[in-house]
């Protein structure tokens, strides 16, 4: 699988499908959530929520409704609350992230996603740690995606993200 980070806003990358760091309601909020949701339209919503809760660390999947083509689909996955868990254990959600995420991708036949910095926002995930953690488990997993696209809101995201492609581990 190829695996490439971008600065770009998520909502605007060729993918198949595009990930969204969701909460566990499913129905929308700030972040990259709240810009999947605004660009998505309000089917999303419904959607969504009609799949909630989606606990911590599991995906689920909805139509990508008003996302320009060729996004298909909306894989919403939930993060870990850095504060609410000890280090180990938010690691484990956050590649569970991963890993489901892509599980989803291959149930509905997506070859190409895109996934944003999970919990690294308000959740406060410390960046570094989830780019690392993003790159290992994206790499160990078995999947029939071919394009794996890191997108980076700011340069920093973005030169941690390419920092954990040169030096894995």
């Amino acid at each position: 699988m190829e695996i490439a980070p971008f600065l770009a806003d998520i909502t605007t990358l060729e993918v198949d499908a595009i990930v969204n760091a969701a909460n566990t309601a499913l129905q929308g909020g700030s972040g990259v959530d709240g810009a999947i949701h605004r660009e998505a339209g309000p089917e999303l919503v419904r959607a969504s929520r009609a799949l909630a809760p989606c606990p911590t660390g599991e995906a689920r999947t909805t139509p990508a409704f008003d996302l320009d083509p060729p996004v298909r689909f909306v894989i919403h996955t939930v993060g870990p609350i850095w504060r609410m868990h000890e280090p180990d254990e938010a690691d484990r959600l956050l590649a569970s992230c991963y890993r489901t995420s892509l599980a989803e991708a291959d149930r509905v036949g997506a070859r190409s996603v895109a996934f944003p910095a999970i919990s690294t926002g308000v959740y406060g995930f410390p960046p570094d740690r989830a780019a690392h953690l993003a790159v290992t488990t994206l790499r160990a997993t078995e999947t029939q995606v071919a394009r794996v696209l890191l997108a980076a809101y700011d340069e920093e995201t973005l030169r941690l993200y390419e920092a954990a492609l040169l030096n894995p581990s």
